[in-house]
């Protein structure tokens, strides 16, 4: 059974002035998620900058999401690593507090084989029970998941019921979705680009772990939802009408803008952490523009 069928949002990590995570602002934006028909949360995720939060602070935004969410729709923590130990640590820690789902990013930096992934996600996925999905984003962690991995992985660990699909590489996503179909298995395919939710469903694809709904989350579900209830059409012009605002939403390095953005709808979700720095004001000019152009109320 999926953990989510739509539009799950990765949602970011509001920081105060001094740096700390700010955990009243975090149930501020869950509440607004829930409120606009998010279908999942995912916290300490990329957008959530989970590469310098403690582990301490990664744990407590895992917690705190989880009971704020408080079951009303699912909750999916990223726990990777690029130490296969600590990925265990994270995702055994992550399901104590009653996640739905984990989200396990390939190893960065190490640049692991094929055989190392398949080694690597079968020994997090077989420390819980819960369900894990893959995390493919080989344009930050220089290591590519191919689609004959991810079937061998998803058959080894029957736990590993899904990919977040963020290659960009439609045709990989095409073959894999073809090897899915003739080995007859259970894996889902999440989409991990915004730009790209159309064509991940248009080959099977149940939905997107997405940026844009931090900022437009009713608009994202409705994307994935009007796919999904049969008009194709009506789904690709909203697709379409969104391209403008998502270019800009990665204008500069994710979560730069869409943090930017959240600032300019006035929810305050504070600075970025080192080495991320803050949005160029020409670009944060053009950022403004695409989102009043999209029709979402800017204050700042």
């Amino acid at each position: 059974m999926s953990i989510f069928t739509g539009a799950g949002v990765a949602i970011v990590t509001p920081m105060k002035e001094d740096g700390s995570v700010n955990y009243e602002k975090l149930a501020e934006l869950i509440e607004f998620q829930i409120e606009n028909k998010t279908d999942c949360i995912i916290i300490c995720g990329t957008t959530g900058e989970s590469s310098t939060l403690s582990h301490e602070e990664h744990l407590e935004c895992i917690r705190f999401t989880i009971e704020k969410v408080a079951g009303r729709i699912p909750v999916v923590a990223g726990t990777g690593s690029n130490c296969t130990e600590t990925a265990v640590y994270l995702s055994t820690e992550a399901e104590k507090y009653g996640a739905d789902g984990l989200l396990v990013v390939t190893p960065y930096y190490n640049k692991a084989t094929q055989n190392g992934l398949v080694a690597h996600f079968t020994k997090i996925a077989d420390s819980v029970k819960i369900p894990v999905i893959l995390y493919n984003v080989p344009s930050r962690t220089g290591c590519n998941i191919l689609p004959e991995t991810a079937i061998k992985i998803a058959k080894k660990s029957k736990n590993v019921v899904a990919i977040k699909e963020a290659t960009g590489n439609i045709s990989q996503v095409a073959q894999l979705a073809a090897l899915i179909r003739k080995e007859n298995i259970n894996f889902d395919i999440y989409s991990g680009n915004d730009d790209q939710i159309v064509p991940l469903l248009s080959l099977g694809g149940i939905g997107v772990i997405s940026v844009l709904s931090n900022i437009a989350p009713a608009q994202t579900h409705e994307i994935v939802s009007t796919y999904l209830a049969g008009d194709t059409k009506k789904s690709a012009e909203l697709q379409l009408e969104a391209l403008d605002l998502i270019k800009n939403l990665f204008i500069e390095v994710n979560p730069i803008p869409v943090k930017a953005a959240l600032n300019m709808m006035g929810f305050e979700v504070g600075p970025l952490r080192a080495p991320l720095s803050e949005m160029e004001e020409a670009n944060k000019e053009k950022l403004r523009n695409a989102m009043i152009e999209y029709g979402i109320k800017v204050v700042l």
